[in-house]
């Protein structure tokens, strides 16, 4: 199977499991999108018809001007067939076209920074944050895992393996958002080197927001990294050990080429497929950001989002994120099918 072929049967499968993805959400969710639907249509009338003052002038009676309204909100329901059951067929393409095209509505209870209540306002909002503060973490945490694992693997039993592994198990067995507690209280009180809450306390709008936004993100950011470069070490370092059994691998030492080489350049690339698809997951992994630690930090994020609309039970904006989020994540899977493929020919040629 060519490159070219492998690349349009996965992103044919991605695009498959994203509208059956779509469709289950449609109908778990069938009922509450119609109410949603129909309160975005009367929004959106009342809107237009407060934007021009000689309609309302144009009424003496308030009770004839509520009718006036509610007529048009009904011709624009029937007009966009919302007047139909829920589950009828062109009902849930219309819902499914709806959240196929971004076109979520209004929260019903959380607003943006500016104060719009529209959910991709809302969204777009916050997804530069939850990408900028666990995006830069994952980063960081890779790099320093897999150096320090592939270090490791050529030094199983050393102090250096030794101590990864111990550290790995440990940072594994805390909760991020126990250390970030404990974090607040060292750095931030006892301290005070860092602030407690990781949300500037200056508007969006002003010019030093980003510089703010940047400090305010240094203790999370780095509790966040001190707890997950021990794991990323750890699986680095048993795919490295597989690796540096092969046959090649011992040829290559017997040419008498340089263990550093060995390892950073030959070893290191041949255990890359797996390595790629853990980062590839974990990076989509992180723009969902976390709820409980985004919380604890108060960073306002998605994983902050997904808390404050949980907590209100405001439905558009919980189905708005878990949509964006479904797609981020198979655009990362696909992503990481195609660098699997690029790296293991056999997976491309299906063999």
């Amino acid at each position: 199977m060519g490159f070219k072929r492998y690349l349009a049967t996965r992103a044919a499968t991605m695009f498959g499991v994203l509208m059956i993805t779509l469709l289950l959400t449609v109908l778990l969710v069938g009922s509450n999108m119609d109410v949603i639907l129909k309160q975005g249509v009367m929004f959106q009338v009342r809107a237009e018809i407060i934007e021009n003052p000689s309609i309302a002038e144009s009424f003496t009676n308030p009770e004839e001007f509520e009718a006036f309204i509610q007529q048009k909100i009904d011709e624009r329901i029937k007009t966009l067939g919302l007047d139909s059951p829920w589950y009828s067929p062109q009902r849930v393409g219309l819902t499914m076209y709806k959240i196929l095209i971004l076109d979520f509505g209004n929260a019903t209870f959380l607003t943006s920074d500016s104060g719009s209540s529209n959910v991709g306002d809302i969204l777009m909002e916050k997804i530069p944050r939850t990408i900028l503060l666990f995006t830069t973490a994952t980063i960081i945490i890779s790099i320093i895992g897999i150096f320090l694992g592939a270090a490791s693997s050529n030094k199983i039993g050393s102090v250096t393996d030794r101590i990864t592994s111990t550290f790995a198990i440990v940072s594994s067995s805390f909760p991020v958002w126990w250390i970030g507690m404990l974090m607040i209280f060292l750095f931030a009180f006892v301290y005070q080197i860092f602030p407690a809450r990781a949300t500037p306390n200056i508007d969006s709008s002003e010019p030093g927001y980003i510089l703010a936004l940047l400090y305010h993100m240094a203790l999370p950011l780095i509790t966040i990294a001190m707890i997950g470069f021990g794991s990323w070490a750890y699986l680095v370092r048993n795919f490295m050990v597989g690796v540096l059994q092969e046959d090649y691998i011992t040829a290559k030492k017997i040419m008498g080429i340089s263990k550093k080489k060995i390892i950073y350049k030959h070893a290191l690339k041949n255990a890359a497929p797996p390595i790629v698809t853990i980062l590839a997951l974990s990076l989509s992994g992180s723009l969902g950001g976390a709820i409980i630690t985004e919380a604890v930090f108060d960073w306002p994020g998605m994983g902050r989002l997904y808390f404050d609309a949980i907590g209100v039970m405001d439905l558009p904006i919980i189905i708005g994120s878990t949509y964006i989020l479904t797609v981020l994540f198979l655009i990362s899977i696909f992503v990481a099918d195609l660098l699997y493929g690029y790296f293991d020919p056999r997976v491309r040629r299906g063999s």
